[in-house]
């Protein structure tokens, strides 16, 4: 019976994969779909009442709305604010006069912007953008994607403004800053192998790090040791932009020290306009402004986290026993204070009103189909989790592995990532699970629910959704397999040290 109550309890998940990669659907109807599908099982198998399903679907809905949908909308917003007024562009000129060299110019493209941008808006922007960058200064297509595939897996679990960690924290009642702190820490070797394997991809073997070992190894150094402190202290919501803006930093300074390699060398086309620090400044004021509005809110400046904490409001929807409580920030949210950025520093870039009508209308149509995902996955989850699916899973998964679950923790949350291409859906869809194992083999809830974030980083990188974004950023659509072929190996390589790293750590704690 607990075989069958397994199989059953995935339904939804199956259902996701098949809609997804065997009928090629889009990812909102086959997000709808599994909710459907967990809404009947929970009415037929788990005889859950009508009413305990429709204000758990309801409470999904309302977590999706406030504060997910709301910050994936504002980090939209920002970005295609700065397309708009042309900021993006002076950006763009900015990293690429930085250095002539093949191996530095993508670590400070692929690496740096690209973990920046995930930070600020995630959702494809930080595989597309660079990907499109580095393809318009003349480097291969496919060469352009994989690189910026590489490089995005990574920073995901805390893209757009930290959201998957948050997401995964919130729904599993753990504390933000804790769980960040683990997730940063599993994630330490893998932000410094990214550099490396990022540069021997571009110079097509190992011979590519010669002359630049101090950089690379300092563009990873100089990542994760902010983000780990970031994490620790402030929450996820900061973690990868502070992460990303000190090793952007650190790779120019040492990157532009690299003696020239002819081998190596790139000719660039000369930009006539010279960029000044007016202008520098102009276009990144809307990212400067939302680090410092989220760093002047978080926890680490308590007296103004306290006052603002005030203006929320605490619900619960769900009908039936153990309600969880949702507490609703109405100022003191990351998506306020993007949205509050992105008019500050639209006006600075000459934005007039209408500029902000066109694109917030423009943005809402870009993501109706995700905002509709995100609504489905979460009531989909609640239901899930309210009716004791999510438990089956978890108690037939724990029975066949015992304690080497560890071992398979991060390639569920791989899995997660792969079919939905969200380390959000990942965590919502297989957060309980991990908390549900880590409760039954005594071991430490933060190592184990972090283990299904450590996986998003592998599943992210061979995603379908992510290739295809990145193929169509580089005018290569149809070339999918080509691109999977490439990087499965990575991708590969990421699961089978994750495995390892994850079980001997759940042994130590």
């Amino acid at each position: 019976m607990n075989f069958l109550y397994f199989l059953l309890g995935l339904l939804p998940i199956i259902w996701l994969i098949l809609a997804l990669i065997v009928l090629k659907m889009p990812t909102y109807k086959a997000a709808m779909g599994s909710l459907l599908v967990a809404i009947v099982l929970a009415f037929t198998i788990w005889k859950m009442p009508m009413i305990n399903i429709v204000t758990a679907t309801i409470e999904g809905f309302a977590n999706a709305i406030w504060p997910i949908i709301l910050v994936i909308v504002a980090a939209m917003f920002t970005y295609n604010l700065t397309l708009k007024t042309g900021a993006m562009e002076v950006i763009k000129q900015m990293l690429s006069s930085m250095t002539n060299d093949k191996r530095i110019l993508v670590l400070i493209l692929a690496w740096c912007f690209g973990g920046f941008m995930e930070g600020m808006a995630g959702f494809g922007t930080a595989i597309a953008i660079p990907a499109g960058m580095l393809y318009a200064m003349g480097f291969n297509p496919i060469f352009s994607c994989l690189v910026c595939l590489i490089a995005n897996g990574v920073p995901t679990p805390f893209g757009s403004i930290g959201i998957p960690t948050v997401t995964l924290a919130n729904l599993i009642g753990l504390e933000n800053t804790t769980l960040s702190f683990y997730t940063a820490i599993q994630l330490a070797p893998f932000i410094m192998l990214c550099p490396i394997l990022i540069v021997i991809a571009t110079g097509k073997g190992f011979k590519a790090l010669k002359g630049v070992w101090i950089p690379t190894l300092a563009s990873g150094l100089s990542f994760f040791i902010p983000m780990i402190i970031v994490g620790n202290f402030v929450g996820a919501e900061l973690a990868v932009v502070v992460g990303s803006v000190c090793s952007l930093l650190v790779t120019i300074l040492l990157g532009s020290k690299v003696k020239p390699n002819p081998e190596y060398q790139m000719d660039l086309p000369k930009n006539e306009n010279k960029l000044d620090v007016k202008s520098c400044l102009v276009a990144w004021s809307p990212f400067i402004f939302i680090f410092v509005f989220l760093l002047l809110t978080s926890k680490l400046i308590a007296p103004i986290n306290s006052a603002l904490s005030q203006f929320s409001s605490s619900v619960q929807f769900y009908s039936g026993d153990n309600p969880n409580t949702l507490t609703f920030a109405w100022i003191n949210t990351p998506g306020v204070w993007i949205f509050l950025s992105a008019f500050i520093g639209g006006k600075i870039q000459k934005a007039t009103w209408n500029d902000f009508k066109v694109v917030f209308i423009s943005t809402l149509k870009q993501m109706k189909a995700t905002m509709i995902t995100m609504c489905s996955v979460l009531g989909c989850a609640k239901v899930m989790g309210y009716a004791g699916m999510i438990a089956s899973i978890a108690n037939f998964a724990i029975s066949i592995t015992g304690p080497f679950y560890p071992l398979v923790a991060p390639w569920i949350g791989a899995l997660g990532c792969f079919v939905t291409g969200s380390g959000t859906s990942s965590g919502v869809f297989f957060g309980a699970v991990q908390a549900s194992a880590a409760q039954a083999l005594n071991a430490n809830t933060y190592w184990i629910v972090a283990l299904n974030s450590m996986g998003v980083a592998a599943g992210k990188m061979m995603s379908p959704q992510s290739i295809a974004i990145a193929l169509s950023s580089v005018k290569k659509e149809g070339e999918d397999a080509k691109l999977l072929g490439k990087i499965l190996p990575y991708g590969l390589l990421f699961l089978i040290i994750m495995s390892i790293y994850a079980f001997v750590g759940a042994k130590l704690l």
